[in-house]
């Protein structure tokens, strides 16, 4: 039963640390990213839709990324979207095809992007100890139960706390390596 909790914490944690890359994916770096444009929905058909279902997302150069629409009839809506994503991009239409040429990040910017990463990495780590509190809670149960006993307790409040500190870590890898991407291209 505690090594089944055991997984289950380790799952939520990797949930949590997966939430943070697709974050951080989604954070403008300079270099061109189809994940930027992930969240990006667009009023087609009488509903919203994800871009992706719209049409193919590439990035063909460092600063650049292009969107081949599908339907022609669609190409005003799909550039609105665009332009209401408040991405800061300027889309170009060319036919069914649409680009958009990154600009170069102001050093303001950067900061600006770098205090976002940041506050997603802490939230993640806000995720990460709420997991461990949930874990924690579960055994001191399991132990009044007397499903575990209180030496088993302790065992398996260390390996929680082992877990915890290891993503914990991976968290701020992971941001130290976006600040990196964000500072220095």
């Amino acid at each position: 039963m505690a090594l089944e909790l055991i997984d289950q914490l380790k799952r939520r944690m990797e949930g949590a640390l997966d939430v943070l890359k697709k974050d951080f994916q989604a954070l403008r770096t300079g270099r061109a990213s189809t994940a930027l444009l992930d969240h990006v929905t667009v009023d087609a058909y009488g509903t919203q839709m994800p871009l992706s279902q719209l049409g193919t997302v590439n990035a063909p150069e460092a600063r650049m990324l292009s969107i081949q629409v599908w339907d022609h009839s669609m190409i005003k809506s799909v550039e609105k979207a665009l332009m209401d994503a408040n991405l800061g991009l300027n889309p170009v239409v060319e036919g069914q095809l649409i680009r958009l040429p990154l600009p170069d990040l102001s050093e303001e910017r950067r900061r600006e992007l770098t205090k976002v990463a940041a506050k997603y990495a802490e939230a993640t780590k806000i995720s990460v100890r709420n997991v461990r509190r949930d874990g924690m809670d579960t055994l001191k149960e399991m132990e009044k139960k007397s499903e575990i006993t209180e030496d088993e307790h302790h065992k398996f409040s260390e390996e929680v706390q082992e877990l915890t500190d290891k993503y914990i870590k991976s968290v701020d890898e992971l941001y130290v390596q976006k600040e990196k991407d964000i500072m220095h291209i």
